[in-house]
């Protein structure tokens, strides 16, 4: 398949650093590369948006956010099978995945403009004594000014659609610096828009050529938003750098726990929590990765989830038959190989996999009883790896699932309502999901890493939320009476 090449998109700006090759995570051929952009480039970008934001005249009118929307989603349908391709190239996800990828990245831009159709202020209580006699007051939503989105490579089209698309819809300038890895979905994405309407100046995709740039462009002070998607160690740290005023949201992994009660239909728990532990080769912030079973149940199901895992293709990604793709890189093949040593060797039992399968792929692998302070236990394994623990007491499960300094999504299987209340109550998660995988996931709901795990809620409505501010207007008159 022929390679594509993109341009700077910077408006009005020329850029002497080099391109950027993109290549193919699975066979690691070249399918693209990006024009990078140099310190000039990033001046140039931040100043064009920044400017925008202060032109009050120059905002986008409601009606015609709606309208770029609703145009882009309409462009992404007609190219629906292209994208999913594309994104299955370039991110490695397996082509089934890929197209609910897309699917989701539609729905996402139709949910910001369903909320824009649905969204308003407030009326504050006024009149109610003689402090606020004779006012009227109310707010209305205004755009924050100027966002800066940094995303991460594993859902290349959804995530850059989950932080520009409620950029665009609130009105704020968007500079998106899409992950190295997986530029040239960010890339179709962003003309997609300015097909339907958006001038170029609103949103702007840039690599830059340096980390460097990166964090001058995270925190200049004409940014006054920060949406982050990746790890913890780079998130955090990149939030200490912000300037004074500019809010973020930061979104991180876990070390997703589920729990499979006593009561609970073991069996029928296998399929979905290795559908949550295997997806995306585990590439997957909330994915399963730590899973406690009562004791005498524990072995048998890890088997059972072993044997599930060993029918599992693992290939090509844009085979239709696919269903666990690459890792990102052949260093992360590496670094999940030594994690699982270390775990074996002290004492962890392989019930499958533990193998290279190429520089690109690993065999999807099932550890049982793995000890509790080894990194497979204690750190996002960001691979294809589910560990099984046995455990006698619900309780104690449950302190075991909350023991690390991460809480994301959890899970619970159980037939009692008690049992699932119980764990409900009692888990360090910001979801947590009965009769299912941790994994799971809609566009419109809230969506939160806790404590390392991140900061502020994702999910399109609340980003949007976020991206704009409550003004209040305050009307005093002789004439207001009620």
């Amino acid at each position: 398949m022929a390679t594509e090449r993109y341009a700077l998109k910077v408006p009005g700006a020329r850029s002497v650093s080099p391109d950027l090759t993109v290549v193919a995570p699975f066979d690691r051929k070249p399918i693209g590369t990006v024009a990078t952009a140099d310190a000039a480039t990033v001046e140039h970008a931040l100043a064009t948006a920044h400017r925008l934001y202060r032109d009050r005249d120059a905002w986008l009118p409601l009606a015609k956010r709606i309208e770029i929307l609703e145009g882009a989603a309409s462009l992404m349908r007609t190219r629906a099978e292209y994208l999913a391709v594309e994104a299955a190239r370039e991110g490695g996800k397996p082509l089934p995945d890929s197209k609910v990828e897309v699917a989701r990245a539609i729905d996402s831009v139709r949910i910001a403009v369903e909320h824009l159709r649905t969204q308003q202020g407030e009326v504050i209580p006024m009149n109610v004594g003689a402090s606020s006699a004779g006012r009227l007051a109310f707010t209305q939503a205004e755009p924050i000014g100027v966002v800066v989105a940094v995303s991460a490579f594993n859902h290349p089209l959804n995530l850059i659609a989950h932080q520009v698309g409620p950029a665009v819809a609130a009105g704020c300038p968007v500079l998106v610096k899409p992950a190295k890895a997986t530029p040239l979905s960010c890339f179709r994405f962003v003309e997609m828009l300015r097909e339907a309407g958006l001038p170029d100046e609103w949103c702007i995709p840039l690599v830059p050529e340096n980390n460097e740039l990166s964090t001058r462009l995270v925190s200049d002070p004409r940014v006054a938003f920060f949406s982050f998607i990746g790890s913890a160690k780079v998130g955090w740290k990149l939030r200490s750098q912000l300037a004074p005023g500019a809010r973020c949201a930061l979104e991180h992994g876990g070390v997703a726990p589920v729990i499979v009660a006593a009561d609970a239909n073991w069996k029928a728990a296998v399929a979905p929590i290795a559908k949550g532990g295997f997806y995306h080769a585990g590439q997957v912030c909330v994915s399963v990765q730590r899973v406690y079973v009562e004791r005498s149940q524990a072995e048998p199901f890890a088997r059972a989830l072993a044997a599930a895992a060993d029918k599992l293709k693992v290939g090509d990604p844009t085979a239709a038959d696919t269903e666990v793709g690459p890792m990102i890189e052949p260093a992360e093949v590496s670094r999940v190989g030594e994690w699982i040593d270390e775990a074996v060797s002290k004492g962890a039992k392989v019930l499958c996999g533990h193998r290279k399968l190429s520089d690109t792929c690993y065999a999807p692998t099932v550890l049982l009883d793995p000890p509790d302070d080894v990194r497979v236990s204690t750190q996002e394994v960001f691979g294809p790896v589910v560990c099984v623990y046995g455990y006698d007491k619900l309780d104690d499960a449950i302190a075991r699932a909350n023991s690390l300094p991460v809480s994301f999504q959890a899970a619970v299987f159980t037939k009692n309502i008690d049992t699932a209340l119980r764990c409900y109550q009692r888990l360090d998660a910001s979801a947590v999901m009965v009769n299912d995988h941790t994994a799971f996931r809609v566009d419109w709901m809230p969506f939160a890493g806790l404590r390392v795990s991140g900061h502020g809620v994702g999910g399109v409505p609340h980003t949007l939320h976020d991206m704009q501010v409550r003004k209040m207007m305050v009307v005093k008159s002789a004439e207001i009476r009620i």
